[in-house]
């Protein structure tokens, strides 16, 4: 049975958040303000790591580590020079 998780967290002035569905092959969103702006899919439990552009200048790169078990999923957002941040869950 397929679930969705969604997550979120403002980063440099910027909104990303990540919709995770679980299931036998998981798939990961991410929206950067609004907007997809990557995809990835991974199978079970293995972690997936998705690379996105924040729209600053010059644009930054950042990455979305989602991890879909066990148990729980988890976001973390990973951007240079920072420590990887916890990506908050969100209801929808």
């Amino acid at each position: 049975m397929r679930r969705r998780h969604h997550f979120h967290i403002d980063h440099a002035g910027h909104s990303v958040s990540a919709t995770v569905e679980t299931g036998r092959r998981v798939d990961v969103e991410i929206l950067v303000d609004g907007k997809e702006t990557g995809h990835g899919t991974t199978h079970h439990d293995r972690p997936v790591t998705v690379q996105v552009q924040l729209p600053t200048d010059p644009p930054m790169a950042v990455s979305v580590r989602a991890t879909p078990g066990p148990g729980v999923p988890r976001c973390l957002l990973e951007a240079p020079d920072a420590v990887p941040q916890v990506m908050s869950p969100r209801r929808y």
